[in-house]
């Protein structure tokens, strides 16, 4: 598995960046995990819009979806000019009926409930889920594929569940909108603490924090995170990769 990231920053695109959104592949499938704002324009640096075999949406707060639209209206275009694809399935949860009618558009692309008690068959990876601590439905998601593992916690405060989930993971990308000194939990989010916390528990093999905030020094993240998880940390940074 190989893992990009494309956008980190939570709530809203920072200046010439995007909010949530990562490119997974394995055996030549491409799965976009969420579609936040400005990730269309900045994964067009290593995919085009054509080339996206499936996209998976954890929640449908605007940092997680705003460029599913636009992202619509590539595939459109881009059949007008002459390009044959088949219609790109978006996975959504059906919590929000509102929102995951909008997944589908046209024959461009059409908009599949996962059940999220379910363990979810995508190319060639499988995807289980667990709900999150947020305002609205949101699910985090562990996704397995060539006897690897990535969990990807969306957004959430810390939970004791997630720890059984994550067991043993290859990657924990892992929401960190506050610093150590900050509660998130009203919020639904978690600090580098919280993050750090969870990373030892489960085990994983690396942690990864995202979802990042706009504002302090962000390298403070890790050593707070680091006091709390022996492993690697690293920053989500843009156009990161990882291969697993």
């Amino acid at each position: 598995m190989k893992l990009t990231i494309i956008g980190f920053w939570g709530g809203y695109p920072k200046q010439n960046g995007a909010s949530s959104g990562y490119l997974i592949e394995h055996n030549g499938f491409k799965l976009l995990i969420d579609c936040g704002s400005g990730v269309l324009a900045k994964m067009q640096n290593i995919i085009q819009p054509e080339e996206l075999d499936a996209v998976l949406i954890s929640h449908y707060h605007p940092d997680h979806i705003a460029d599913i639209g636009v992202l619509q209206h590539a595939r459109l275009i881009q059949g007008f000019l002459g390009k044959s694809f088949p219609t790109l399935p978006i996975y959504g949860h059906s919590f929000d009926q509102a929102e995951f009618t909008k997944l589908t558009y046209k024959e461009i692309t059409k908009g599949i409930a996962y059940t999220p008690n379910d363990v979810l068959d995508v190319g060639p990876f499988t995807v289980t889920f667990l709900k999150t601590a947020h305002p609205v439905p949101c699910f985090a998601m562990r996704i397995e594929a060539g006897g690897k593992s990535i969990v990807y916690t969306a957004d959430s405060s810390f939970k004791e569940e997630f720890i059984e989930f994550s067991k043993d993971a290859d990657l924990l990308l892992c929401e960190c909108n506050f610093y150590q000194h900050q509660n998130g939990k009203s919020a639904g989010h978690m600090n580098s603490i919280d993050a750090g916390k969870f990373a030892e528990s489960a085990g994983v093999k690396q942690l990864i924090l995202t979802h990042l905030p706009h504002y302090g020094e962000l390298s403070k993240l890790i050593s707070e995170a680091s006091t709390e998880y022996t492993g690697i940390i690293k920053l989500a940074d843009e156009f990161q990769t990882i291969s697993l």
